[in-house]
């Protein structure tokens, strides 16, 4: 990255600029560009590019915007920027500027050294060929958390895309923008602004939190909050529960476990009721590192025998002890299950002890899951692990005392989103809602308001608000039940009666046992099928079959679908439909048998219900047998046409 300035003798003060403007920026094509930055009060400032200039003057604050003249696409250009100084940033390319912001499937990588995040499909593949795309550009915007709207980032750089950059880089965002790049052959710029395990509501501004029935109370008790006090309250609290606040791991001795030691005295340690995250038993807003001790017996007829030990979910590291011996590690993997095989001679006779060394970065932590699969087996019989275990924190992470993303609303907002307005955009593209699915009614409302505050703040009018529906994830059910990710996902379709919004149906991109499927190839695509059609107006088919209306014929129910393209299809190779389900006025569902009818409908009905009068489709937290689909290979969204 190359930056040259040159500066004058006249004063001190000097043109600064935000983190956002840098060498290797994407300005956005077709619009008069915003440029803003910091000068001496009432100091002259010049912006040039491409033999253009525009002149302003700061103002008694000191701050300046100018706007620069329409520019079509192409590069690489330099811009100065003059006042008692002269900066100038190079390679510039003038194209189109996406955002992409959310939570952690928005931010998961398409490849990272953290291993909770380690790869997407064919991710050596994918990094090899980023070589390919230097006209793609990418920005990450740093984590952080404001009380109030933040002027400029604390860091940050546009970085060429290349197999040495993309990696870290989220992965639904490059694979949007490399599908924008093959279709409109010009430069990309993504921003990225995202953290996982965040609400929609931090995401959202001051002004419009500030008229929020929920959360205008908790913002006026933000704005007056001492942070310094706020953090040292936390840590006495911690403080008086624990009796210590252990700042270094005495558990982990010149890496001798000493807490694993099966002769250790843990009877002065604490109580805990396993599985179950830490913050669900009393102890919120700790990071750090647990140690939990679990005593169980053998008898002597397994002694010695091999065994496995099945913990279920760790968040988000661990090590794992029986009598001492290690038998198993995993690193950053929160989500998955822990089985580890215990060796022959390890299992002893009466008392056996197993230890696990628990690391939580951030969110919960701790050992949670099906208290039913949480055991050790050996020799064909399970021992139960659930129920009372022993710990005690070896180590509390301070610097995570603070305030967390999700304490307050206005935060992320505050800190990541309000230093990059107003940077000339084209759209945005979001993926986030798991972190609200237990507030479906609520994210309703708070949802279509975020959009239109981000609206408002850029002042660029309805750009294109593109966001991903939640995909399956979890146990699959066997019978009709109800789902707050179904909710969640009602919720997010109904975000579509705002203008110029879009929606990436990801019903059958999930994985029942992992939040971050790796399939971000297809939701990328799927993203860029509405800015294309929105953004670029491209004729084609842009989105998923949706629900429009239905009729009642006695025991037949007959669906109508919006945006079928060259007609609804069935993807089975049987050609049977599946997830549908429907009630009567009992209000009781029951699977149901679907047939297609025409090129838009589909009739549903159920021998259990005479008198049908709602239908259910892939109504659930993993409807995984799904298969409706348009011409275009687009799942139809999950819906309901009942209100219960």
């Amino acid at each position: 990255m190359l930056i040259v300035m040159s500066f004058s003798l006249v004063g001190k003060a000097q043109i600064t600029m935000p983190r956002i403007f840098n060498c290797g920026m994407v300005l956005q094509q077709g619009m008069e560009v915003p440029v803003w930055g910091w000068a001496s009060p009432h100091e002259k400032v010049s912006v040039s590019i491409d033999g253009n200039t525009v002149k302003t003057r700061a103002g008694a604050d000191g701050k300046w915007k100018l706007k620069l003249p329409e520019m079509n696409a192409g590069g690489p250009y330099s811009m100065t920027i003059k006042g008692k100084n002269t900066m100038v940033f190079e390679n510039i390319m003038v194209g189109e500027v996406w955002v992409c912001s959310g939570q952690s499937n928005m931010e998961f990588p398409v490849d990272s050294i953290d291993q909770s995040y380690r790869g997407v499909n064919n991710y050596q593949q994918e990094i090899a060929d980023a070589d390919n795309y230097p006209e793609i550009r990418l920005f990450t915007v740093p984590r952080k958390i404001a009380q109030k709207p933040q002027q400029d980032l604390d860091d940050g750089e546009w970085l060429e895309c290349s197999s040495a950059t993309v990696g870290d880089f989220s992965a639904v965002g490059y694979f949007f923008a490399l599908n924008l790049y093959k279709k409109l052959g010009v430069p990309i710029g993504m921003i990225c602004t995202s953290w996982g395990g965040t609400v929609a509501e931090s995401w959202t501004s001051p002004e419009t939190m500030a008229n929020d029935s929920d959360f205008g109370p908790m913002l006026v008790e933000l704005q007056k909050l001492d942070m310094k006090k706020y953090q040292e309250t936390k840590e006495a609290k911690i403080k008086a529960k624990l009796g210590e606040l252990p700042t270094v791991d005495k558990g982990l001795i010149d890496g001798k476990a000493v807490w694993a030691a099966s002769d250790l005295d843990d009877s002065g340690w604490k109580s805990m009721q396993l599985p179950g995250l830490w913050e669900s038993r009393g102890y919120e807003y700790i990071d750090g590192i647990a140690w939990f001790r679990k005593t169980i017996e053998i008898s002597p007829e397994d002694a010695g025998k091999q065994a496995n030990l099945n913990l279920q979910k760790i968040d988000d590291s661990d090590q794992t002890w029986v009598n001492g011996v290690p038998v198993g590690k995993t690193m950053n993997a929160y989500d998955k299950d822990r089985h580890y095989d215990i060796p022959e001679g390890v299992l002893k006779s009466g008392k056996n002890v197993i230890t696990v060394r628990v690391e939580d970065t951030g969110g919960g932590g701790g050992i949670y899951g099906n208290g039913n699969m949480f055991n050790l087996s050996v020799d064909g019989k399970n021992i139960s692990l659930a129920g009372d275990w022993k710990f005690r924190f070896g180590k509390i992470s301070t610097a995570n005392l603070g305030m967390g993303p999700n304490d307050y609303p206005t935060l992320l907002y505050n800190g990541m989103v309000n230093p990059i307005i107003p940077y000339g955009i084209k759209g945005v593209i979001w993926y986030q809602g798991e972190s609200n699915a237990d507030r479906p009614k609520q994210y309703q409302r708070i949802f279509p308001n975020m959009i239109k505050d981000w609206r408002m703040h850029w002042n660029e009018g309805d750009f294109p608000f593109l966001f991903v529906q939640l995909a399956n994830y979890m146990e699959a059910q066997n019978e009709p039940n109800d789902s707050n990710w179904a909710r969640l996902r009602e919720a997010q379709t109904k975000a579509l009666n705002l203008s110029n919004t879009g929606m990436a149906v990801a019903i059958d991109a999930g994985e029942g046992g992992n939040i971050h499927p790796k399939d971000k190839q297809t939701i990328g695509y799927r993203l860029s099928l509405p800015a294309l059609k929105i953004a670029y107006s491209e004729n084609l088919v842009y989105s998923s079959p949706t629900f429009d209306h239905m009729e009642i014929d006695k025991s037949r129910i007959f669906l109508t679908f919006n945006h079928v393209g060259d007609g609804l299809k069935v993807h089975d190779k049987y050609g049977y439909l599946k997830g549908f389900a429907v009630a009567g006025a009992d209000h009781k569902f029951h699977w149901a048998k679907a047939v297609l009818v025409n090129q838009n409908t589909v009739a549903v009905f159920s021998s259990d219900v005479e008198n049908p009068i709602a239908v259910r489709y892939g109504w659930a937290d993993n409807p995984n047998d799904v298969n409706l689909y348009n011409s275009a290979g687009l799942p139809a969204s999950p819906f309901r046409t009942d209100d219960w």
